[in-house]
């Protein structure tokens, strides 16, 4: 019986590209796979805890001799095993020696190219709001730049990180569960924001945008 090329998996993608089979970020910030995501959260808030104790330089150096230590001590006791039970196994991680890891120039040019694009639309966007293109938005952004000042003073750039990590990996979760409560209180919020709005852009001149 003849079979669907589409039906059949590639294994050659999966085995030229080892990293592939890693879970994906939205996998990982929905839980998908609770185990893996308590692994990558788990790890990510320990070494942002450990930055606010001890500094980049020694955090880095501390992990790297972790795994070091991890590593020679197994490589040993492969050895030594090896050795009394006269087997010839070979290295205790010529898997992970043997994989490709190195990264394509495809991919290294598709991601560059996202990045460059976010850049050059930011740099358009800051131009803009500087610039006062549009005196409401313009307004906005040095209201939202007004408040950051005072979160500024509240926490350091390390606690907003440690803050940013927790809500990356909560608020996705939690949203998915309470989906309709939200949209629906977010929306009364939404519509109280542009009722204040629509009446400060009525009663101050040269507020209504552009295309109004």
């Amino acid at each position: 019986m003849d079979t669907d090329p589409r039906d059949v998996p590639s294994l050659s993608t999966a085995q030229t590209h080892p990293l592939m089979q890693f879970p994906t970020v939205v996998d990982l910030l929905y839980w998908r796979d609770v185990k893996t995501t308590g692994v990558v959260f788990g790890a990510a808030l320990l070494l942002l805890l450990s930055l606010t104790v001890c500094s980049i330089v020694s955090v880095s150096s501390y992990i790297g001799l972790a795994l070091l230590s991890v590593t020679v001590c197994f490589r040993i006791y492969k050895g030594i095993l090896q050795a009394i039970q006269k087997s010839d196994e070979g290295h205790p991680f010529k898997q992970y020696l043997d994989q490709d890891v190195s990264l394509s120039e495809d991919t290294v040019h598709k991601y560059s190219d996202v990045v460059l694009a976010k850049l050059n639309k930011i740099i358009v966007d800051l131009r803009r709001l500087f610039l006062v293109e549009d005196l409401v938005d313009s307004i906005k952004f040095a209201v939202l730049m007004w408040i950051l000042t005072y979160v500024g003073a509240l926490f350091n750039g390390l606690t907003l990180l440690i803050l940013g990590l927790i809500g990356a990996f909560s608020c996705p979760i939690i949203y998915e569960k309470h989906q309709a409560q939200i949209d629906h209180y977010l929306a009364l919020v939404n519509n109280q924001i542009k009722d204040i709005v629509g009446k400060i852009q009525a009663k101050v001149p040269g507020m209504k945008r552009k295309t109004e």
